[in-house]
């Protein structure tokens, strides 16, 4: 990640194979974000939850205030090619 204020907000848990997948491919792209780890910040769970209505992780909000839960590669990249993040 460089110095750049990040772009993406992604909450996620090292535990949960989607978001190590998501996780991998925003490194893969080179797309600056800033990572929340549940595990870590178990309050950051409520903010998720608030911003979705699930439970279900990751949730990836990005700078126009849309977001994914769970989402496929695809429609991130597509998100990510529509925003001009990549």
């Amino acid at each position: 990640m460089t110095d750049k204020p990040a772009t993406i907000t992604m909450f996620g848990a090292d535990w949960c194979r989607d978001c190590r997948r998501t996780k991998a491919q925003l490194d893969v792209l080179g797309v600056d974000y800033e990572y929340i780890d549940l595990e870590a910040d178990p309050a950051a769970a409520d903010v998720a939850r608030e911003i979705s209505g699930r439970t279900n992780i990751p949730v990836v909000v990005y700078p126009d205030a849309t977001h994914h839960v769970e989402p496929a590669d695809i429609d991130v990249e597509a998100k990510l090619r529509e925003l001009s993040l990549i």
